[in-house]
């Protein structure tokens, strides 16, 4: 998707999942809404859902798409590198990233969005995945966290 395009329709999907989120302050009910928004306004994301840390672990909460890996092998894969890392990490290939978690054999690339709490603290990510190579960009990367950030009124 050409940049322009994709930042026009980021704005307004901000826009629209910030007026949702108005109506509840549960953070559950704000993740299922901001994944059903994303996955069905962005033609491109193939598998769209929210990873929680429970107990040390990454466990899968609320996603659309094919049904995902529950349970994520500690410190493997593209969701616990954002985790570790703290930041957002964008994956062009994901047949060329060590440790590729591959949870349905159709994803080809992948971008991981740290999900934080009220206090800052990274409590899970936001991971997107595509059928497409080289799908995500910086400005998916700039607009996910800031509809992320939402969950938590950080934005």
């Amino acid at each position: 998707m050409e940049t322009e395009k994709k930042r026009a329709r980021y704005l307004r999907i901000h826009q629209q999942v910030k007026e949702l989120l108005a109506q509840c302050e549960n953070p559950d009910a704000r993740m299922a809404t901001v994944v059903a928004v994303l996955h069905h306004k962005m033609e491109y994301f193939f598998w769209t859902g929210f990873y929680c840390l429970h107990q040390g672990e990454l466990i899968v909460k609320t996603y659309q798409g094919p049904v995902a890996c529950q349970i994520l092998e500690k410190d493997k894969g593209v969701c616990w590198a954002g985790i570790n890392q703290g930041k957002i990490i964008i994956v062009p290939d994901v047949h060329l990233f060590p440790g590729h978690i591959a949870c349905d054999s159709r994803s080809n690339s992948e971008i991981v969005v740290p999900l934080r709490d009220r206090e800052n603290k990274i409590i899970g990510v936001l991971d997107v995945d595509s059928t497409a190579v080289n799908s995500f960009d910086s400005t998916d990367g700039e607009f996910l966290e800031s509809i992320v950030s939402l969950i938590y009124g950080r934005s």
